[in-house]
């Protein structure tokens, strides 16, 4: 007889087991559109709050680099507003990350921030992880510069699919469902 036309393929598991060797049976790499998408909404939902808690001038300040020349006080208002956007992206993102292992937006979008192995993080990771997201709210090179990098080496096999936060952290940003149960229990 013929062979059959159909074969089966036995490949080496999913896309994130096929990359990280230490990666749980049947865990998925989430998209990086989702991860940009996630990150894009944290920060403008942020951004918008701020702007109508500080009379809606934050961005008035922020944005009009004119001040400058203006005198000491326009220079402290102008650095007080900069430092307050920064300040309040850093506790948004470290601590959404320690009580719910994920900002808002991820877990709307079903990501979860997990170690190599799919395990959550500790505590002590979301602070650092937290100041190395701020880079991308540098005006013009934080999106064009380190945000094109990050989503380049996010869909980059060699990359392992990982931007340079997760690199950097030993992390990586999986589909929340395809993670074992024990990990998804402790994800609140």
């Amino acid at each position: 007889m013929a062979e059959s036309p159909v074969g089966l393929y036995q490949g080496g598991g999913t896309l994130a087991q096929a990359v990280l060797a230490s990666a749980p049976e049947g865990m998925l790499i989430a998209p990086v559109w989702k991860r940009v998408a996630a990150y894009m909404l944290d920060v403008v939902v942020l951004t918008l709050l701020l702007h109508f808690l500080t009379g809606q001038m934050l961005m008035v300040y922020m944005s009009d680099f004119s001040l400058l020349g203006e005198g000491p006080r326009y220079i402290a208002a102008f650095a007080l507003n900069w430092f307050l956007f920064l300040g309040a992206h850093y506790l948004y993102f470290k601590y959404t990350g320690r009580s719910i292992g994920r900002s808002l937006a991820q877990r709307g979008l079903r990501i979860a921030i997990v170690h190599d192995n799919g395990t959550p993080l500790e505590d002590h990771h979301w602070g650092p992880r937290a100041v190395g997201k701020l880079i991308y709210l540098i005006p013009i090179i934080g999106p064009l510069w380190f945000g094109l990098r990050d989503v380049i080496r996010g869909r980059s096999k060699e990359s392992e699919y990982r931007t340079s936060i997760d690199t950097t952290h030993h992390t990586v940003a999986a589909v929340d469902w395809s993670l074992p149960s024990e990990t998804r229990l402790r994800l609140r």
